[in-house]
């Protein structure tokens, strides 16, 4: 015990005990860090009381209500009243109980720790008796306790959190974060039930309604049914430990976590050890710094695990880490094996033998249509030299091409023609489109050079862009520098300044999860200040009518799902929603690494940077160009 000694006349004592409320308060600090934490342990509580139906209220992401109705067991006046009490459980008598725990909670620290920083109110009563009992807690004091008539089960509503904590209320981070947080729980919570009943409200909106069923069916219901056909089931049994559940397709990865799910004795579990388990069974299959989806359960006997590491029970300590490690790896790399899913070298995809390949194409393709014009001038006009032939067949294709241009601009749908130019150019390139501004630097056709007499930038890498200045040279890191551009568009966009959309020839549905369905709503008017025309359907489901205009040729899916989850990871930085939507589009529509520029489409992007407000950093921070001195330069090379 820790104290201070504090000198006085009379050297009276000076150590004291702390009122319970104030007690009460500390502990809560440990156990109530925001309202998802809230969630997690009435979620628990109602587990535990063997309720088959859940639901979970909530008003401004859990910081007005909290409330979690069940039809469990229920409680007595004597329990419910008991349930209050620091270290009040009925899970645990002694110690050696905590080497044998199979139910969610233990410690019976949760409602007292709750009761301490909010209002709460409970309704509960068992299914032998005819009233029910409520309770009302204040700062950790009962201040009412009566009879009520009330169904079967409990219903407690947790108001106002941290009311009598100012400080701690202060730290709370906006409603989309702490709604996502408070996702995150419930989605934990109910993927490692699926045989039960839960449902989620959020302002009175419906965010989730899942049924009972099996793993499968709940894992669609919260990820959306695009993730069925890309689950692979894992199983193994062992005399050690079970592992059953699901791992994504190498093709269903994402740079960001988020869809990383390990249950221990169905007991949700953060371990970086085993993660990297799970990445490693997957050897060459993904590729660097991503993520598959996984929701993996192993059960084990509870001798051989402790639980009681930290008080949010997600850090859990095995006997022997390493074995489940090595079983853990095997038994997904036989299922990823089991289901034919091995990395194969296909030559149309490889991107070494792209160049090759293609040209290779374009040549069978011009000699076939080069045969096939002469053949047809032959026996149209009469056998001639070959040299007249081939010219005349020329001159045939060259009008055959003039006729399908004027059928597309008539609305024609021609298959698309490869350009003269077999550089890829901005506009065969999704995402981030140069707008030409070099009015003053015309091009010359012959030399491929600005008339004006300025040096021509050049790429290295598919990366950095230098370009000369009077005391030396520029480096642009491009992918930065049209963040930093389109960031700065789509502000504007959002202010006064819609984005131009590209409307689709056949809207498209998509269906989303739960989560990322109330998030779209949330921000689907800015969203189509961006270009996009999105129309909400009904249930999880949108209709996209077009894109945006300068990102057209990405699949709209994909598109979208890129902007959510770029904009759901800048959550943390307490951004406003344009500020968010901006920086999330401006990620998913710059160029990347490697992407290959024209000598004007690089002056054209350089003119765009340093139009910019603030050209020196990208929204991320990182820096967009660096200049290097010739002076600092000749110094480097002398000895």
């Amino acid at each position: 015990m820790d104290c201070i000694f504090v000198a006085t006349k009379d050297m009276s004592d000076v150590i004291q005990l702390l009122p319970e409320s104030v007690a009460n308060q500390i502990a809560a600090g440990e156990v109530v860090q925001r309202p998802a934490s809230v969630v997690k342990e009435l979620l628990e509580n109602a587990i535990d009381a063997g309720a088959t139906r859940i639901q979970l209220i909530l008003r401004e992401a859990g910081k007005t209500l909290i409330q979690v109705i069940d039809n469990g067991c229920g409680m007595s006046e004597t329990d419910a009243r008991m349930s209050f009490e620091r270290h009040a459980t009925s899970k645990i008598r002694e110690s050696k109980d905590l080497f044998s725990i199979l139910t969610m909670g233990f410690r019976g620290e949760a409602l007292a720790s709750i009761a301490a920083v909010a209002q709460v109110e409970m309704r509960t009563r068992r299914a032998i008796d005819e009233l029910g009992t409520r309770i009302v807690v204040e700062d950790s004091m009962v201040k009412i306790q009566e009879p009520c008539q009330c169904p079967q089960g409990t219903s407690i509503s947790v108001k106002n959190l941290f009311y009598n904590v100012p400080a701690r209320r202060n730290f709370l981070k906006g409603d989309p974060v702490e709604m996502r947080h408070a996702l995150d729980e419930f989605q934990r919570v109910a993927m490692a039930q699926p045989e039960l009943y839960f449902t989620l409200h959020h302002n009175d909106q419906e965010i989730f309604h899942l049924p009972n069923g099996n793993l499968r069916q709940r894992v669609v219901k919260l990820f959306g049914d695009a993730v069925n056909k890309k689950l692979v089931p894992v199983e193994e049994q062992t005399e050690i430990l079970s592992i059953t559940g699901f791992v994504g397709k190498p093709d269903h990865f994402k740079k960001s976590r988020g869809e990383q799910y390990f249950f221990v004795n169905k007991r949700f579990i953060k371990s970086n050890y085993l993660h990297h388990a799970v990445i490693s069974a997957y050897e060459d299959l993904l590729p660097a710094e991503t993520n598959p989806l996984y929701v993996l359960f192993l059960e084990i006997d509870p001798k051989h695990v402790d639980i009681n590491v930290h008080p949010t029970k997600q850090e859990i300590k095995f006997d022997d880490e390493k074995l489940v490690y090595h079983y853990l790896k095997v038994t997904i790399r036989h299922a990823l094996g089991s289901n034919n899913i091995t990395p194969t070298l296909d030559f149309e995809t490889e991107p070494a033998f792209q160049p090759a390949l293609i040209r290779q194409k374009q040549l069978r393709n011009e000699q076939k249509e080069g045969k096939e014009a002469v053949d047809n001038f032959q026996r149209k006009y009469g056998p001639s030299d070959p040299e007249t032939a081939q010219r005349n067949a020329n001159n045939l294709q060259n009008w055959q091409r003039m006729y399908e241009n004027m059928r597309m601009m008539d609305g024609g749908t021609p298959e698309p023609m490869m350009p003269e130019n077999k550089e890829e150019t901005s506009a065969t390139r999704p995402g981030f489109e140069i707008r030409q501004s070099a009015q003053d630097h015309e091009m010359d056709d012959e030399t491929q050079s600005f008339s004006k007499g300025l040096k021509e930038p050049y790429q290295i890498h598919g990366q950095y862009l230098v370009s000369h200045i009077k005391s030396g040279f520029m480096l642009i890191d491009q992918q930065a520098a049209t963040e930093r551009i389109l960031y700065e568009r789509y502000l504007a966009a959002l202010e006064n300044q819609p984005i131009a959309t590209q409307a689709a020839l056949f809207p498209k549905n998509i269906e989303l999860s739960g989560a990322d369905a109330a998030l779209l709503r949330d921000i689907l008017p800015e969203v189509n200040c961006l270009g996009f025309d999105i129309q909400e359907f009904g249930g999880n489901t949108f209709v996209i009518h077009g894109t945006p205009a300068d990102m057209a040729g990405q699949r709209e899916e994909v598109l979208l799902e890129k902007v959510l989850n770029q904009y759901k990871d800048n959550f943390e930085l307490e951004l406003g929603i344009r500020d968010n939507l901006a920086r999330s589009m401006a990620k998913s529509a710059a160029l990347k690494r490697g992407q290959s520029l024209t000598v004007r489409e690089m002056q054209d992007l350089i003119d765009q940077l340093f139009a910019c407000a603030l050209p020196f950093q990208s929204p991320s921070g990182r820096n967009c160009f660096i200049t290097f001195d010739l002076e600092d330069l000749q110094k480097r090379f002398n000895p």
